[in-house]
């Protein structure tokens, strides 16, 4: 019997070279997939740019999985939120595989009592007509009553002509002497309460944009009517940033539910959520005629 032909048991076992090991298929990044869906929308960068108010460079670094240029974890997922919208992708799904890759969502924590924002101080100095008018009034009646008792007491001290005195009542014994009448003094008039437009902090003739950033970080973006940017950059907790111009004012907010917004003078409650970013424009007239426009 020959065994030159024989073979062990683990010659007979498959070698692990040879052998095929089948892996999931991975779907594509967040980067990819919305690089992709901008390509077959036919946009380019800037496009998307523009119309999302994300910074260009900002969108190539997501477009390539780099999400350290957005400012944190609230703001990547505004980013991504607002991206997959502009090329017509579903954003949920984006979040959910960017929250998994990140340690996942963070517990919602209370917000901060808001405080009151620091009131907003007029530009120039109007005059003061209420308290003027105030003045006149008191000088008017205080002028009355000195001539009234100055009248009173030259009529007391004028001689009486003969055979016109009447007849006066013989004084009792023990009778007290009669008390002379005081003279009447004239009412003074209310004071008038000050007016709406007397105490009106903000001015008429601008549009005046009060942003604080009052719970947590946030980054805005300003511009006046014609496109001039005012400013760009974050707000840090207690940060205050004050915008005016004679016709409108548009705003970009990176986390609408961390800032407190003041507009012409009175607070805007939009119920803007936790990292939801917001595109808005205020003009002059908003907030005096109704409620604010968003842009």
């Amino acid at each position: 019997m020959s065994i030159g032909n024989s073979k062990s048991p683990e010659e007979d076992r498959p070698s692990t070279d040879d052998a095929i090991v089948e892996r999931p298929a991975a779907g594509p990044s967040i980067g990819t997939a919305l690089q992709q869906a901008r390509i077959a929308a036919g946009l380019t960068v800037d496009e998307v740019s523009s119309t999302t108010r994300v910074r260009i460079p900002i969108v190539h670094a997501i477009e390539q999985d780099d999400f350290t240029r957005c400012g944190g974890d609230v703001y990547a997922r505004g980013h991504i939120r607002t991206l997959a919208r502009a090329v017509h992708l579903d954003p949920e799904p984006l979040v959910e595989s960017y929250d998994a890759a990140h340690g996942g969502r963070p517990a919602p924590t209370p917000a901060a009592p808001m405080f009151e924002a620091e009131r907003i101080r007029p530009e120039r100095q109007r005059p003061n007509w209420t308290a003027a008018m105030v003045a006149a009034i008191v000088a008017v009646i205080g002028f009355v009553g000195f001539t009234v008792l100055k009248g009173g007491d030259d009529e007391t001290k004028r001689p009486v002509a003969e055979g016109s005195a009447s007849p006066q009542p013989a004084k009792q014994p023990g009778a007290k002497p009669a008390t002379p009448a005081k003279p009447q003094q004239t009412p003074q008039a209310p004071k008038p309460e000050p007016s709406d437009s007397a105490i009106a902090a903000a001015p008429k003739d601008v549009v005046t944009v009060v942003l604080t950033a009052s719970t947590a970080e946030s980054w805005i973006s300003a511009k006046d009517h014609s496109g001039r940017l005012l400013f760009d950059g974050t707000l840090q907790p207690g940060d205050t940033k004050t915008f005016t111009d004679k016709q409108s004012i548009d705003l970009v907010l990176g986390d609408a539910g961390a800032v407190q917004l003041f507009v012409n003078g009175k607070e805007i409650k939009g119920g803007f959520e936790s990292g939801q970013v917001e595109r808005l424009t205020y003009t002059k007239d908003d907030q005096r005629q109704g409620a604010a426009q968003a842009g």
